[in-house]
């Protein structure tokens, strides 16, 4: 495979991620019952103990813990895929990157990890479920 056809790919991963970012982006202006960035934003100190407790419990899976870490290490990362300067979806990335990842650990690990391991509220707790495509708790 040549360097043009590795360029291409690259090229049009992007260009679909900054589709994809700028429909989130109308998407959540059309739907303000949707997770804002600010209650994305405020559940930040409790979804990283969550993290902590996943990554600290034996019983899910590698995998999972894998996938916390390597979110972990994204989210420390200064580097990101749309930089954070840029109003509007300067965040958007990492909150879609966030979701798709409790998404798959409430796929693989299950609602009851995520709920028992929750160190917030219930309304954190709500907020954090429906970022991982649940709705609402039990």
């Amino acid at each position: 495979m040549g360097w043009e056809t590795l360029a291409g790919v690259i090229g049009g991963l992007l260009v679909v991620y900054a589709i994809l970012l700028v429909l989130l982006w109308a998407y959540a202006r059309r739907h303000p019952d949707t997770v804002t960035m600010k209650d994305a934003l405020r559940l930040l100190p409790d979804l990283l103990r969550l993290i902590r407790h996943l990554l600290a419990d034996k019983t899910v899976a590698v995998g999972v813990r894998v996938l916390l870490v390597l979110l972990l290490v994204y989210l420390a990362s200064p580097i990101d895929l749309v930089p954070d300067f840029i109003p509007v979806i300067g965040y958007a990335d990492d909150v879609v990157i966030v979701a798709l990842v409790l998404r798959s650990v409430v796929a693989s690990a299950g609602a009851d990890a995520v709920r028992r391991h929750w160190p917030g509220t219930a309304e954190g707790l709500a907020v954090i479920l429906k970022l991982a495509g649940l709705g609402t708790p039990a």
